[in-house]
């Protein structure tokens, strides 16, 4: 038993996707673990199908075992984005971690890693950042002074950046994962548009939305999915079918309340308030707030927290539990290998959370609200509590939709 993890949000999955899995195969590994976001996902939006038919599409398409990271990590910067999953796949036992990049070479990002490890870095990036550069822009200038402009130009590239990541976590931590990478081809990550079958799913995105055939893009089983979601009008999701209810509850907020934030610093509740005061819609709100200093990204995860209810304290420390989501037919070995290390308790019923102690109930109830939220951004609303009732997705399934797929 060889098992291999990747940290992913498959929204959704698509060719590039199962290359990764592929080649992990290639490389020897026998069982394959996602670390999959749910219902949100990193740049501050809904997932375009919901965390169940996104299991489903990895467990068809080549995953072993799906688990979720919880909401707020799942939010987060790159930091924390990684450091939850990692600490994830430590406790669930993993080999390997798999993910791909734009270089490459796991050497240079193990450079890379040890140079944003660096105590000297904080002091050469001060200067940048008195002047008004953003973080990652002042990072990557300090990194360039102090150990040249070929580790540096590293950090230019999303994915180069999630791989050097999910490195330092791994050291943070302590934890024996092999790190293996896979070099990116096609669409650049986030891109909208491009050419050739590797397309990225921000491009898939676009097309959905605007009613574009993707199923080119997608492996067969994997746009099945899709397209029984479509079918049942859970899919695509847009955060922008809730910005009311968004907009609403950011009106409803003090200056206090969004100084309570994640990423919130040197005043930016300020900027945030008056844009809230200023704003008719999400576009607008996200133009009127973000400036060279505070990027779109981040200025998106503001808001989204925001609506969902997570604080600046959310993502502290590491996930508390393992929640299952999906199971293949190699899924039950990888559970009885991570129930044997004892390291974290495995959730296959979401009532089980709260019974695990304060913080896992705290998250659990982040999750419950989340689902909550994001059933108003479907084409037909659903109604509350789906979180608390979803059966976990196994292979075979029936169709019929997530909630029958057992």
């Amino acid at each position: 038993m060889l098992s291999a993890g990747i940290i992913c949000e498959y929204n959704p999955f698509h060719l590039g996707h199962s290359y990764l899995i592929r080649r992990l195969r290639e490389y020897g590994a026998t069982h394959i673990v996602a670390v999959m976001s749910g219902n949100f996902v990193q740049r501050g939006d809904a997932a375009i199908l919901s965390k169940p038919a996104r299991a489903l599409q990895a467990l068809l398409c080549g995953a072993d075992l799906v688990v979720e990271l919880p909401l707020p990590w799942a939010v987060s910067g790159a930091e924390r984005f990684a450091l939850g999953g990692v600490s994830l796949l430590d406790a669930i036992g993993v080999d390997l971690i798999g993910f791909g990049s734009e270089c490459g070479s796991v050497e240079r990002l193990k450079e890379a890693s040890l140079a944003l490890s660096s105590p000297s870095l904080r002091e050469a990036m001060r200067q940048s950042l008195a002047k008004g550069s953003t973080f990652a822009a002042a990072r990557q200038r300090a990194v360039e002074q102090l150990y040249g402009m070929k580790t540096a130009e590293l950090l230019h590239d999303p994915n180069n950046i999630l791989g050097i990541e999910y490195l330092k976590a791994v050291g943070r931590i302590g934890s024996g994962i092999a790190p293996v990478t896979v070099q990116r081809y096609g669409s650049a990550h986030g891109g909208e548009s491009g050419s050739g079958p590797y397309a990225s799913s921000g491009q898939i995105r676009n097309m959905l939305q605007n009613g574009r055939d993707c199923s080119a893009l997608m492996p067969p089983a994997a746009f099945s999915v899709l397209q029984e979601e479509i079918r049942l009008e859970r899919a695509p999701a847009s955060l922008f079918r809730a910005e009311r209810a968004i907009l609403a509850q950011l009106r409803r907020m003090t200056r206090h309340d969004f100084a309570l934030l994640p990423d919130i610093s040197e005043g930016l509740e300020n900027r945030i308030l008056n844009a809230v005061r200023q704003a008719a819609g999400l576009e607008d709100l996200y133009f009127l707030a973000k400036t060279k200093r505070y990027p779109l990204a981040r200025i998106r995860r503001i808001v989204l927290s925001a609506f969902l209810g997570l604080k600046a304290g959310s993502a502290s420390g590491f996930p508390p539990y393992i929640r299952v989501l999906g199971i293949g037919e190699r899924g039950p070995e990888i559970l009885q290998k991570a129930k044997a290390a004892a390291k974290l308790p495995i959730v296959s019923r979401p009532a089980d959370l709260n019974a695990l102690g304060d913080r896992a109930g705290e998250i659990a109830d982040l999750e419950n609200r989340a689902a909550d939220l994001y059933a108003l951004c479907l084409p037909k609303v659903a109604p509350c509590g789906l979180d608390r009732t979803e059966k976990i997705i196994t292979l075979p399934y029936r169709k019929g939709g997530p909630g029958s797929w057992n």
